[in-house]
């Protein structure tokens, strides 16, 4: 077990002589897991879960996961933000039977994934100065699989997109149970304001997220299905409409009045309508559907409102911009 757990259990230990158990109780049933790549605003997203009235942890080693819930629930009964990411790589292949477990025992588990891209990240570590997590031999080899460890011992310190990408094989199981955030476009800001948004969703339900981006800033990494706008007429190039966007009511009339728009929306919606039943069959708890165009501010912009006021029965529906909330 590593130095992280062996101080974390006298913790729990500490915390049972003082308070012995009730009988009779179970794990928290609102529990946020956030895990993600070094460098994508885990600390920023836990901060706005502790805003949003979360108790936070950071760094859980996994195997003591779910004695911290059931110690957190006898004492508090509140909502649990946890923090889980490559520190723990060791741990983390016992990591997904665990959650399973917890999830059959009616632990409501919502599980986020940030990541963002390379160039991203790179960047991020070269303006804050700080070294990949795995970046450092030593902590590299306690922490990967035996048949990795003798290479490390011989590399020396990785360079900075090796390190990042290894860590991208070491969470990519963990990735594929969560719900993705790409972060990428982000401000700390904006990335607050979607969580509180995610942790407000009805965790019961299917959320629908339609979220309008921009094609020359990249494609969303967090989209589930991604849907091509660039070939509707842009109202960019009419002069009175180009300062506007998709929630202005001139730039909506314009794009209203176009039959290959509306055929568009009405083909989407009918995707949706047809296929949101199975995923909802198969207990997915977000469908990200990213609308792009050139900018992100015309044309993706009215399609994402649109669908969004026509899905807005559901009691799980949000709406977000990327590169209109980055400008707010």
């Amino acid at each position: 077990m590593t130095q992280a757990a062996d101080n974390t259990r006298e913790v729990l230990d500490h915390l049972e002589r003082l308070h012995p158990a009730p009988a009779g109780t179970s794990a928290p049933r609102e529990v946020v897991l956030v895990t993600g790549i070094s460098g994508s605003g885990k600390s920023v997203a836990l901060h706005a879960l502790e805003d949003a009235g979360f108790f936070c942890v950071d760094n859980l080693p996994p195997e003591l996961l779910r004695e911290f819930l059931r110690l957190e629930h006898e004492r508090f009964d509140r909502r649990v933000a946890i923090a889980v990411d490559v520190r723990s790589a060791g741990s983390l292949p016992h990591l997904l039977p665990l959650l399973e477990e917890l999830k059959g025992e009616g632990v409501a588990i919502t599980a986020l994934f940030l990541d963002a891209s390379t160039d991203a990240l790179v960047r991020r570590f070269s303006e804050t100065r700080r070294p990949h997590p795995l970046s450092d031999e030593t902590l590299a080899a306690a922490t990967l699989p035996n048949r990795r460890r003798e290479d490390l011992r011989h590399e020396g310190r990785r360079a900075l997109v090796d390190a990042i990408e290894f860590e991208r094989e070491l969470l990519s199981e963990l990735r594929e149970v969560s719900t993705v955030i790409d972060t990428s476009q982000l401000r700390p800001a904006q990335l607050r304001t979607w969580m509180r948004d995610l942790v407000r969703a009805d965790a019961n339900r299917l959320t629908l997220v339609f979220e309008s981006f921009a094609f020359k800033h990249g494609v969303p990494l967090d989209a589930d299905y991604v849907f091509d706008v660039r070939i509707l007429p842009n109202p960019y190039y009419i002069r009175e409409l180009r300062p506007q966007t998709g929630r202005d009511a001139a730039v909506a009339e314009y794009l209203q009045a176009q039959p290959e728009a509306a055929e568009m929306l009405a083909q989407i919606e009918t995707f949706l309508t047809r296929w949101l039943p199975a995923f909802e069959a198969d207990q997915r708890s977000y469908l990200t559907v990213a609308i792009g165009c050139t900018g992100g501010q015309h044309r993706s912009v009215y399609f994402a409102e649109t669908l969004a006021r026509r899905f807005g029965a559901r009691s799980g529906t949000l709406v977000r911009h990327r590169e209109l909330d980055a400008r707010d």
